[in-house]
């Protein structure tokens, strides 16, 4: 039988609690749960649950304080981004970058503003010697 591969994304669940994590910097299940919308009701053994599959995928690393588990983020926000949106050009753009580009700057509900702070992360990329400082 073959090894089931971990996945390099996140689920729904697991990206909804990654971002309280990150928001946090550090914390337990239950700092992360008083994160979450208060409608979310979600049980404490489930949010433990969430929080050890992350921890199984490697996206986020505990060490124990007494009975507490206290969870750190081993994955930044800006390197999951960057992860994400690879994958979706790859899988919906075919990994065409500027595809995915065109298809956001092609919404109408896209604002002036929006476009015009678009344009100028391009144009500082592309007069960035490296193209990665200040982006």
């Amino acid at each position: 039988m073959r090894k089931k591969k971990k996945s390099q994304l996140l689920t729904e669940v697991e990206l909804e609690f990654m971002t309280r994590l990150w928001e946090l910097g550090e914390g337990t299940v239950r700092d992360i749960m008083a994160k979450l919308a208060p409608e979310r009701d979600l049980a404490y053994t489930s949010a433990a649950t969430i929080m050890r599959i992350l921890e199984q995928k490697n996206f986020v690393t505990s060490r124990k304080e007494g009975k507490t588990h206290v969870y750190n983020a081993l994955l930044t926000k800006d390197s999951y981004q960057t992860r994400f949106l690879k994958d979706i050009s790859k899988k919906l753009f075919d990994n065409t970058p500027a595809a995915l580009v065109a298809r956001l700057v092609d919404d109408d509900d896209l604002s002036e503003e929006a476009l015009r702070e678009i344009r100028a992360l391009l144009e500082r990329r592309m007069n960035n010697d490296n193209g990665r400082d200040g982006i």
